[in-house]
């Protein structure tokens, strides 16, 4: 019983394949076809279905493919050599996949197109790098940046090629528009600490760096541009020109109340108890404390002449509020949610220190969010 179920799980593996192979070759799907059928083969040399539909889908294939390589070589197609390449590759990797197995490589009759495939991988990344050349002579940002793209796709024929790699390299430079971050100026406020302002400048650069979305622009600190010899396209010039540290407003209301207690007591005997009523009074005073501080950034960008292309201001604001109660007058007149508003404490005001991290954490969201916008059309 056991050997006949093995027996039927090798009969059922054998269909399902001759099966697939057929299927696939029906579906036009040549590749699949042949990558099912050759593993049959291996197996099973003598199996002429499955011989059929793996010769019969390699000839179909290379016709195809062929016809489509006559079509391409007399098209004015910029990209025609890529294509042509793209078509001998497919070829040349059915002819491999074949050829992986000794017995579908002796059964089958195949071509090597590894000579297409280097002559079309040569025309291809030439095409790309007379256009590259194209682009470079009109010598503009834009034109730069069509040629690295050109080179970069030159690359993929040639990954190996040092020198190209070297051109791709300097045409992204030239594509570069390369901005200089001058340090920024304080305005004489007091209220920032030298590091305070390296720390927002630093933070500035790197939420440009990670978030701008354009692989052509670049920010540099002075530092970078003087270590690396960049000759900057714009400056950027940031000027922090105002700072208002609030004072803290408190707004206040009264409110009065009052309650009948019991304020005397007479014992004449224990059953016997006299309570003498009278009307007590506090007032309470509700307190709301707030404190606004703002802060303003001036930017200007300027080309290598020194004029201003754009300019633009940032500001901060922080805004702080607590609520507290007092009383005065006799306790005994307040209720328990009075007595409740009251375990409000007065909260400390914060300090200028949180107050500026605030302000120079708006400045910069705003500051990122409308350079990205500036920057997305270079």
């Amino acid at each position: 019983m056991t050997r006949f179920y093995y027996l039927l799980i090798a009969l059922s593996f054998y269909l399902f394949s001759c099966k697939s192979a057929s299927k696939s070759y029906q579906k036009g799907d040549y590749a699949d076809a042949i990558e099912l059928g050759v593993k049959k083969l291996q197996k099973d040399p003598y199996d002429a279905e499955t011989k059929e539909i793996v010769q019969s889908s390699y000839n179909f294939a290379v016709n195809e493919r062929e016809n489509q390589v006559r079509i391409l070589s007399n098209s004015k197609d910029d990209d025609r050599y890529a294509k042509i390449y793209n078509e001998y590759l497919y070829l040349q990797d059915l002819h491999e996949t074949i050829h992986t197995y000794p017995v579908p490589a002796r059964l089958i009759k195949t071509k090597d197109y590894s000579d297409f495939v280097q002559t079309y991988r040569e025309k291809a990344a030439e095409a790309h790098i007379e256009r590259a050349d194209a682009w470079v002579r009109e010598g503009t940002k834009i034109a730069y940046r069509e040629a690295y793209n050109e080179l970069k796709a030159a690359l993929r024929y040639h990954p190996n090629d040092l020198g190209l790699r070297r051109r791709t390299d300097s045409a992204y430079m030239d594509a570069l528009t390369k901005v200089l971050v001058v340090p920024m100026q304080n305005g004489g406020y007091q209220y920032a600490s030298s590091q305070q302002i390296q720390n927002f400048q630093n933070n500035i650069l790197r939420t440009l760096a990670n978030n701008l979305n354009n692989n052509f622009v670049k920010f540099y600190s002075e530092w970078e541009a003087r270590s690396k010899d960049i000759k900057p396209d714009q400056t950027l010039e940031l000027n922090l020109s105002r700072i208002a540290i609030g004072q803290p407003f408190d707004n206040r209301n009264t409110r009065d109340v009052s309650k009948e207690v019991v304020i005397k007591e007479t014992v004449y005997k224990p059953d016997s108890v006299i309570k003498q009523y009278g009307t007590v009074r506090a007032k309470i005073i509700n307190t709301q404390r707030t404190l606004v501080s703002e802060g303003d950034l001036l930017i200007s960008i300027r080309d290598p002449r020194g004029t201003i292309v754009w300019s633009d201001r940032f500001t901060g604001e922080h805004r702080w509020k607590t609520e507290f109660a007092t009383y005065t007058g006799d306790e005994r007149a307040l209720s328990e949610s009075d007595k409740s508003s009251l375990n409000n404490n007065e909260s400390t005001s914060p300090r200028q220190e949180q107050i500026m991290e605030e302000l120079f954490k708006q400045i910069q969201n705003d500051l990122s969010y409308r350079l990205r916008n500036y920057y997305s059309k270079y």
